[in-house]
């Protein structure tokens, strides 16, 4: 089918001031894709039943698919239009599921023992797919646009590799937007705000080597476990001493491991946990002050400690400009009572900032009944495809207006 050709269940491109119109077919085949995926979730970079639907729904609209990109699951779809050279905007979603067992009664539950889309994961890739069909059957704009399909959002692994393969130098893209589902909105709202929307995340494994002994003989070792338990209340002193109380940081120790027997002193005890920040300025002052009190309590207490740095992601950050075209295309879809700007910052965190470390643009929440993210029992709002799906295309005719 070329990209010309009307697309059963479509209505026609709007004036660029108004919000496009899901037509009752397409909601309904988004409804299906959705679920579908949701019956089948894939984990990060492994996501090649989803990966292989996305390009074939893509092909069969006349849209030009990069399956594979960069040597992962990735899915790129670009669209010109058909008024002639213009800008070129760039719109995202990830695909991939969690790790966590499916406990819902609905009959599209994941088929997938230990896998979910408990995120709503598949309702993004679904909301994608219901704007690029759109957008296809109408190619009434200027420039192009690029469809992103994402691997491995869940790791906060897929967008960096993306980014680290090309995606900017092979489709490169002057605007970027994605979305997520949000319950602390209300339903039917649309939150966006100007700076860091979600937070930094470090997670981090402290490792404390001593001297094991018998525990009736204490002299006679080096407890790590005591150093461990004075580390963890130290690092309590870093949010509220190191961080400005005008930002944000959190600092979890999330598990502490050591021992094998009630009557042995460990030799070696492991820390685990996470930093949240909604500032890089945060994000080096707590992971600089989580390193100084271990290098401290390892000459205090006499033993070694080692600070491993497992994964770090950056703040995602709106631009300005970009949330003004977030706000414009979700009035004329919803109404401008429906937007929340500025809507509260979530320290969760997307690997989204890896994108707009590269392209500005701005990332948004569909408010929604219901359960929040990665609870076992959580399934994706369907209102949300046709609002998602109308803004994103909205927001397309708007940028590349003639």
């Amino acid at each position: 089918m070329a990209a010309s050709d009307p697309v059963p269940g479509v209505d026609a491109a709007p004036a660029a001031s108004a919000g496009v119109r899901i037509d009752d077919g397409l909601a309904q085949a988004m409804q299906a894709w959705r679920r579908d995926f949701h019956r089948h979730p894939e984990l990060g970079h492994q996501e090649h039943r989803t990966a292989a639907r996305v390009a074939e729904l893509l092909r069969s609209w006349g849209i030009a698919v990069h399956e594979g990109y960069g040597g992962t699951t990735g899915v790129i779809g670009v669209l010109d239009g058909r008024r002639g050279a213009g800008p070129t905007l760039g719109l995202r979603a990830d695909m991939d599921a969690l790790p966590m067992p499916d406990a819902g009664a609905h009959d599209h539950r994941s088929v997938h023992a230990g896998v979910a889309h408990a995120c709503g994961h598949d309702g993004h890739t679904a909301i994608l797919l219901g704007a690029a069909c759109h957008l296809a059957a109408h190619p009434d704009f200027a420039g192009r646009i690029v469809f992103i399909f994402q691997p491995a959002e869940e790791p906060l692994t897929g967008a960096k590799a993306l980014a680290e393969a090309g995606l900017f130098r092979d489709f490169p893209c002057d605007e970027l937007y994605g979305l997520h589902n949000n319950n602390c909105i209300g339903p039917g709202q649309v939150g966006v705000r100007t700076g860091a929307i979600l937070s930094a995340c470090d997670l981090f494994e402290i490792h404390i080597r001593g001297v094991g002994g018998h525990a009736a003989m204490p002299h006679q070792a080096n407890d790590p476990i005591v150093a461990g338990a004075a580390l963890v209340q130290s690092l309590q002193s870093v949010v509220s001493r190191n961080v400005s109380p005008l930002d944000t940081a959190v600092l979890s120790v999330c598990q502490f491991q050591a021992g094998s027997a009630i009557n042995v002193i460990a030799d070696h005890a492991v820390l685990r946990g996470t930093v949240r920040t909604l500032s890089r300025e945060a994000q080096s002052r707590v992971l600089g002050r989580l390193r100084d009190l271990c290098e401290g309590m390892a000459r205090g207490y006499g033993c070694a400690i080692e600070f491993r740095h497992l994964l770090s992601s950056p703040p995602t950050i709106n631009q300005a400009g970009p949330v003004a075209h977030v706000k414009r295309a979700a009035a004329a879809v919803l109404g401008t009572d429906r937007i929340v700007d500025p809507v509260a910052p979530l320290m969760a965190s997307e690997d989204f900032a890896y994108l707009l470390d590269h392209c500005p643009g701005a990332y948004f929440f569909l408010g929604h009944d219901g359960l929040t993210c990665h609870h076992p029992e959580f399934d994706f709002d369907d209102a949300l495809l046709v609002q998602g799906a109308a803004i994103f295309a909205t927001l397309a005719y708007q940028r590349l207006a003639v």
